[in-house]
């Protein structure tokens, strides 16, 4: 393995957080938009947000992007030789 296991886990957390802020706004359901509103809740409070799904599929989808960008780096494609030319440093 090309990483250390604390590193591979630390970038495998910082996938996986950014992943779920990107997968947690499909599927919700406001209050207001089913029609079916609590007196003195908000009319934007999701009706059900469904976080048992969601964390699941982020976690597979989080897995699979750590995948790619392993597979990326043992190739050579994520090198910080690489990423320095492309952003025009010497």
């Amino acid at each position: 393995m090309t990483y250390k296991i604390s590193t591979a886990l630390a970038i495998y957390f910082v996938i996986w957080w950014i992943t779920l802020f990107l997968i947690l706004p499909f599927g919700v359901r406001s209050q207001h938009e089913d029609g079916v509103g609590t007196p003195g809740t908000d009319p934007g409070a999701p009706v059900a947000s469904r976080m048992g799904i969601k964390l699941i599929w982020n976690t597979v989808i989080a897995a699979v992007i750590f995948g790619l960008a392993m597979y990326a780096y043992d190739a050579g494609y994520l090198s910080i030789e690489r990423l320095s030319k492309l952003m025009g440093m010497p």
